[in-house]
């Protein structure tokens, strides 16, 4: 519909009545439109599965064909919304507690094949010698390629002591492999602890459980008792940290900070923004804290740690964070089936969108003889949320991340020599990382003597 200036006139001096009611005009049809469409594209999709039902050249089921349907749908858009099948929505509902059976890994898509994010720390998958960036091309001899990312995660879990065998190709090896791992009930340790000297404290969380902020409380008090007074400094330790439950990712930032805003969520309606703030009342405000992360830092470990970083509570260390900056919700389908989809991004503080970006610390840290996983340092580059298939691109402009600053040479994977070494097992005091962040703590006390006098 088009307006020629007398009839736009003529509308402006009737105060706008005119232009309202046209604009309600065309929303009704606009919204007409859709709804045609839609009745549309479910009649063309009867027809196909009608017609696949009667004429495909083996029987198959209408449940079977719907349910790939859904996951079809599902796939055209990002790479975290998945349809949950029974076995998978089971699953997922048990793993935030801490307990699941399966290999304990952590997979994402990149150039739609299936490739280890991380694995996790003392599960079956970690002393087999699996390393973020591993690409997984068979499952028990079956080829991923076309497999959805649900799926992958199915195949993997399993009950206590059943086998399972990977395919498993690494950058730069000259072929795949076979890895025979066996499944265990993974158990995960969210928190470990070290004193790494009098006054100065390490604490590492794996994994955003149900219970992550508790026990890192219980882990800071306990270092403090073996150092028989206050901690002088923590070095907080996110690396190869997946993410977990948003409510925990608030409560452990909530432990340094007692207000202000922890992260917000806009979903498709922008002005329903919501902000999730510090819990008050727990906060350790009197401890300075080094946050390390890397390439394997993910969702709730960025949310924590850029909240630190913009309230200036904790110096972040290490290099760029993996960013996933998306929030997704459960829907239970009924019939033990669900749907998880992403319904927001979420922002930091300030109102940074780590989409794409990451988190990049306040100082970047060559990753120079981590034992965190054994030779993780040979991958030459890290799977990034940037790297999957469909993922969502940053709002913001200049989303591209940064480079990392690491210029330490990365040796020739072909050498599995490491792999069938197995994996070594992890010592804050011997870590590079870790002790520079330790020195970082230091001189925060040198420097803190010196202004005063």
């Amino acid at each position: 519909m088009k307006f020629s200036g007398k009839s736009f006139a003529k509308a402006a001096l009737l105060g706008g009545v005119s232009i309202l009611a046209w604009s309600a005009h065309e929303a009704d049809a606009a919204t007409i439109e859709k709804r045609a469409q839609r009745y549309e594209n479910i009649e063309t999709f009867q027809k196909v599965l009608h017609f696949v039902e009667q004429n495909y050249v083996e029987e198959v089921e209408n449940r079977q064909l719907v349910q790939g349907a859904i996951r079809g749908m599902l796939e055209t858009l990002d790479p975290h919304s998945n349809f949950l099948s029974a076995e998978v929505f089971r699953d997922m509902k048990i793993e935030t507690s801490g307990k699941f059976g399966g290999i304990g890994i952590e997979i994402g898509m990149k150039d739609n094949i299936l490739t280890v994010v991380t694995p996790i720390e003392d599960t079956p998958a970690w002393k087999a010698g699996i390393k973020p960036n591993d690409r997984i091309v068979k499952i028990d001899g079956e080829s991923t390629k076309g497999m959805t990312l649900a799926d992958g995660v199915a195949r993997m879990r399993g009950r206590k002591g059943q086998p399972i065998t990977l395919t498993i190709a690494k950058e730069g090896a000259s072929s795949p492999r076979d890895v025979r791992i066996i499944r265990e009930l993974i158990k995960i340790q969210s928190v470990k602890s070290e004193l790494l000297e009098k006054g100065f404290g390490y604490v590492r969380l794996s994994n955003f459980n149900e219970t992550a902020a508790q026990d890192i409380r219980k882990a800071i008090q306990a270092l403090e008792k073996k150092s028989d007074g206050k901690l002088a400094g923590l070095v907080f330790d996110l690396r190869y940290n997946p993410g977990g439950l948003l409510d925990q990712a608030v409560e452990v930032t909530s432990l340094f900070i007692d207000d202000g805003v922890v992260v917000s969520t806009i979903g498709r309606n922008k002005d329903q923004k919501e902000v999730r703030y510090a819990t008050k009342g727990g906060a350790r405000k009197d401890l300075p804290v080094a946050v390390l992360v890397n390439g394997s830092s993910a969702s709730a470990s960025e949310i924590v740690a850029g909240a630190l970083q913009d309230h200036n509570r904790a110096l972040i260390l290490g290099q760029t964070t993996f960013g996933k900056g998306s929030v997704q919700t459960i829907l239970d389908l009924g019939q033990e089936m669900g749907l998880k989809l992403t319904v927001a991004r979420y922002y930091t503080p300030s109102g940074r969108s780590i989409q794409e970006k990451g988190v990049t610390p306040d100082v970047i840290l060559e990753d120079l003889d981590s034992k965190v996983l054994a030779d993780a340092r040979k991958q030459s580059k890290a799977v990034r949320e940037k790297d999957l298939k469909r993922h969502m691109v940053n709002p913001e402009k200049g989303a591209e991340a940064p480079a990392s600053a690491s210029t330490a040479a990365s040796p020739d994977n072909d050498d599995e020599s490491a792999d069938a070494a197995g994996p070594v097992k992890f010592s804050p005091r011997e870590d590079y990382q870790v002790t520079q962040a330790l020195g970082y703590l230091k001189s925060f006390q040198v420097f803190e003597r010196i202004h005063r006098k």
